[in-house]
């Protein structure tokens, strides 16, 4: 099975904050976020809700990929920040675009969220259950952040960015005239043998405390809870640690499953947390930082929106063409981490 993308698009609030701004409430300076992070402003919404800024992204990426709305009949939002519990943040971006065949779901994988969303999209393309899919990492992180902890709230921005998957549709005409539900029918399938895609998923929740975001506690007629505002609580060194050992290991791994040399990848387009962080998995790879594109200096980190921004970035900017081989990598929390190769 051939996999396209159609259509990129992001979205970021027009309201940012710089470093200097940041100085003014915790103890902190434009000089030690940049050279320890990278991260030089961050945007943060003022009025736009998390599903007002995916059906932002995702209306650029209809714009590109040139398609009806109606033609979508999937869309999956990656988002641990969205505006209600229920309905889920993908209902309103439907409601917003008037996408009315689609199947709707939230998906929170936390940084890793957009690729672990692109291999749910594909798993139903395999299967025969959708032929276009909209999938967006969206989040509005200036809600969770406690502002008081100058470890963390020098981090984290709002954004979404989104991109429109199709799957070929011969595939799609082989595997509804003779598939059958089982592993071996479905590997043999002379139509899914030829594909441009290959994608590989870990999680880990003995660590999960590394980084979390408490829900509401248990509160009700029979018990009683002292409240705290729940907001993002990181261990980075562990994070830093967690990601600099694992996600060589992860992108190496999807290499070896797709048989593509990392000499043949002309970008490796990683979850946008830390400069540092990025330069040090480039020098375990021992490839070139510059096949590593960044944008966390303008962005900071917008955790499952951060990989879709930047992938939209460069696509709009030209730097990426037809045939060239591309790697996805996100890692944050669960803790989760993923990687998939694409050709464009």
């Amino acid at each position: 099975m051939s996999i396209k993308i159609l259509g990129t698009g992001s979205y970021l609030p027009a309201h940012f904050i710089i470093n200097k701004d940041l100085e003014k409430i915790v103890e902190t300076s434009d000089e030690w976020i940049r050279t320890r992070t990278g991260i030089e402003k961050r945007h943060i919404v003022r009025e736009k809700s998390t599903a007002d800024m995916a059906t932002e992204a995702a209306k650029k990426a209809l714009e590109m990929a040139k398609i009806s709305v109606e033609d979508i009949d999937l869309i999956i939002t990656a988002t641990l920040s969205g505006d209600y519990h229920t309905p889920s943040t993908a209902c309103l971006v439907q409601a917003k675009l008037g996408a009315k065949n689609a199947v709707c779901f939230d998906l929170n994988a936390a940084c890793s969220g957009f690729v672990f969303s692109m291999n749910t999209a594909i798993a139903y393309m395999q299967i025969g259950m959708a032929k276009t899919a909209l999938i967006i990492g969206a989040e509005t992180l200036s809600k969770l952040v406690d502002w008081t902890d100058r470890t963390s709230c020098i981090l984290f921005g709002d954004g979404a960015g989104a991109a429109i998957l199709s799957c070929d549709l011969a595939y799609l005409e082989v595997l509804n005239s003779n598939f059958q539900f089982s592993e071996a029918n479905r590997l043999d399938n002379s139509a899914g043998k030829s594909k441009n895609y290959s994608v590989v998923l870990h999680s880990d929740g003995t660590r999960a405390e590394a980084l979390t975001c408490e829900e509401e506690l248990i509160s009700n007629p029979f018990v009683k809870a002292n409240r705290k505002p729940n907001k993002i609580w990181m261990d980075g060194q562990a994070i830093f640690k967690f990601a600099v050992k694992n996600v060589p290991v992860c992108i190496n791994e999807v290499l070896e499953k797709a048989d593509i040399p990392r000499e043949e990848i002309k970008y490796f387009i990683l979850h946008q947390a830390n400069e540092r962080m990025i330069q040090s998995i480039s020098r375990k790879l021992k490839v070139s930082i510059q096949r590593f594109p960044m944008n966390l200096a303008k962005c900071g980190n917008t955790s499952s929106a951060s990989i879709p921004i930047l992938l939209d970035e460069l696509n709009r900017k030209g730097m990426l063409e037809r045939g060239d081989k591309i790697v996805l990598s996100g890692f944050g929390g669960g803790l989760t981490w993923g990687a998939v190769y694409l050709e464009w």
